[in-house]
Parts: structure tokens; sequence; C-alpha cells
């Protein structure tokens, strides 16, 4: 790579962020750091615009601007503020790549305006495509914008797909570790307490993507996302359980042939080849030893058990605002779970009480979204106890 490219990560303070600092930090002859920003963490954001010396931060949360622009005074770095910062902050002409990492709906519409401004993006926040795939994959071919992804089975996929976009692809196969909770029935998932479901085997993730995690949601959001970002059918896209984690997702061709992205569970991997895409940049992360893993397993995921899968599937086939709705109500439903409102379960029965109830739209539009998503939340959040 001979020139650096200039970085806008949304969501630096994040898990996806930080470790997207860890990139920069080991590789400062490729990329410099042009903006950062956060919702609430103003101490890491201030912390970071320090070390990386932005042209501008961005705290979304107006009530912590006075601490960060204090904190910043004497650094020749801009500081704003409010959700209307985050989202002209992406069409700065001096940025290269848009790193998404926002969690939620929050990503949908900064993600909009950096393709209206043809920036590249690098795509962590998921929600974004599982939300409004139609609009924004639209969106980007008009503006003839590539969407990177970040999620490590989508990065799986991407890797297995280059070099072979002029294959027909049958279809491809997302990898689940199955979370904490694999092998559980629903008796013992009435009893999850939300310690106990903030603990993944094998990742380390901010508290939503957790509980996503570890009741098959995650999984989900990733099969509607992954439908847009390949430009699939529903029926091309499976899911199988792999403990393990060591393969992150397979491709399998029109012939018959299957390719595999491998490697240990390390977010950097991903997160620096959607950077440097074509290119790969030399690392110092761990490499992956065959002998310390003599056995690699496969199994169907229990949609019976963790029903968000079979619901995300129900929302992906039924298309329109379902997916909105889906993602919404889940939202909330995580939300409340984390408040200690509601049951390990009953996050699913808001999610199929909200998709059930919530008006279909077959082709909505921006505002169509934005009105699903609030009328959506409103809604699970009666449901919430």
């Amino acid at each position: 790579m001979s020139n650096k490219k200039n970085i806008a990560i949304l969501g630096s303070t994040g898990s996806i962020g930080t470790q997207a600092l860890d990139v920069i930090a080991a590789n400062p002859d490729a990329f410099q750091v042009e903006v950062l920003t956060a919702q609430n963490n103003a101490a890491l954001l201030i912390e970071q615009a320090r070390r990386f010396q932005p042209n501008a931060v961005v705290i979304t949360n107006e009530d912590h601007y006075e601490l960060v622009r204090q904190a910043l005074a004497n650094e020749d770095i801009k500081v704003y503020a409010g959700e209307k910062a985050l989202a002209d902050i992406v069409q700065m002409e001096t940025i290269d790549l848009v790193i998404t990492a926002l969690v939620g709906y929050s990503g949908l519409r900064p993600t909009l305006r950096a393709i209206e401004a043809g920036k590249t993006i690098a795509l962590a926040n998921k929600e974004t495509l599982v939300v409004a795939g139609d609009l924004v994959t639209r969106q980007a071919r008009e503006k003839g914008v590539s969407i990177y992804p970040i999620d490590s089975e989508h990065s799986a996929i991407f890797q297995c797909m280059v070099g072979e976009f002029h294959n027909k692809i049958e279809k491809i196969i997302l990898t689940a570790s199955g979370g904490p909770f694999r092998g559980h029935l629903r008796p013992q998932l009435g009893a999850v307490t939300k310690a106990q479901a903030l603990k993944h085997p094998n990742w380390t993730m901010g508290a939503k993507v957790t509980i996503d995690s570890a009741s098959l949601m995650n999984k989900g959001l990733e099969v509607i996302e992954a439908k847009w970002l390949f430009g699939l059918s529903p029926s091309q896209v499976e899911v199988v359980v792999h403990p393990q984690s060591i393969i992150h997702s397979f491709v399998q061709f029109e012939d018959g042939s299957m390719k595999a992205q491998l490697g240990l569970p390390d977010m950097r991997l991903p997160i620096q080849f959607a950077m440097t895409y074509p290119h790969r940049l030399k690392s110092d992360f761990p490499r992956f030893d065959f002998a310390a893993y003599p056995s690699l397993t496969f199994e169907k995921p229990d949609t019976e058990t963790f029903r968000n899968l079979a619901l995300a599937f129900d929302a992906l086939h039924r298309g329109g605002n379902m997916p909105c709705v889906l993602n919404a109500a889940n939202e909330v439903a995580v939300a409340g779970f984390l408040r200690e409102q509601v049951g390990f379960l009953e996050m699913s029965d808001i999610v199929e009480q909200c998709l059930a109830k919530m008006d279909y739209i077959g082709n909505p539009s921006y505002e169509d979204y934005v009105t699903t998503d609030k009328e959506t939340r409103l809604r699970a959040q009666e449901l919430l106890r």
C-alpha cells in the first residue's frame, strides 16, 4: 500500500472500534485517523483523540460535549456533538474509508450519508443492512461505492469469493459457535441470568452483540445481512453450528466445490482485511495451529429452542419492512433483558409478537423504515414488564 488511507471510525470506543485502532496503531504508514465518534464514552474518546490526533471527533450524546471540548481545547482537533453532526461528519472530503462500528439502528443514517458522499464503507454495523438492505445496496450501486464486510462470517465469505466473482454461488454457509447455551433445552433457558448470557465462549464483544449471540439472533441478523451483501436469495443462505469458531464460513459453488476461510477467533483479522483490500498487510496476530484443534465439529442449529434464528429467516422471506421490525423489537427486548425486565426466552416472544402485529410494507422508503422502527419500538416497549 503506497498511500495512507484516512479513516473515520464511527463507534471508536466499542469493541470493533478499539480493535480497528489497534490495527491502525500497528500500521502507521498505512493509515491515518481522520474522525473518531462515540455515543457516551467521553473519557475513552478523549484518550483516543489525544493519542491518534484526528481531524475531528463527535460525541453523539450532547450532554458530554463540554467535557470533550474542554479536554481537547489544547489539541488541534475539532469537536462536534449530536446525531446530525454524526451524519454530517462522514461527508468530509478528506475521508477515504468509513468504518461503521455503531451498534444497532443508529448506524443506518450515517452509513447512508457516507454512501451518498461516495465513501468506501467497512461495515461492522450489520443492522444497517438488516433494516434497509434494499435501500442501502441500491444507493451503493448508484454511487459506485464498495461495502467491505467486517463481521468475521461475512469477511470469510468475501475472502472465499475473491477471484471467483465470475463463478455462480450455489449457497453460502454461515458458521455459528452456538453461544454459551448450546445444547440447552427451553426449560433451562428460562432460568438464564444476564451474567450467564454475557459470557461468550469464543469472542469478546459488546453487551448487546453478546446477548444476540447467546440467543442466536446475531446469526439471524447475519443471515439477512449476507443476503444483501452478496446478492443472494434467502434459500441460498444456511447456518451450521461450529463450536470451535475456527472455520468462519463456507461458500459452495454450482459445481459443488466448497471454499472455507479459517483462523483463530480474532476480529482484527477481518477488520484489517476490510481496511486494506485488495491487499493484505503483514501482522503479528496469533497463528492457528492444527495440532491444537484435532477435532472440528458441526451440527444443525436448534431453531425450536433458539427461536430467534427461525424468526429472522421468516422476516427475511417475508421481506419489505419485516427485517426492520425484527431488529427494532430485538433491540428493545435485549435492552429489557439487560435491565432484567424480561427473561431470556421472553425476548423471542416480544420479537414474534411485533412481527405478527406490525403492518407490512412491501417496498418501503427511507421514511417508511424510520416510521416502522419508531412504531415497533413503542409496541415492544409495551410488551416489557
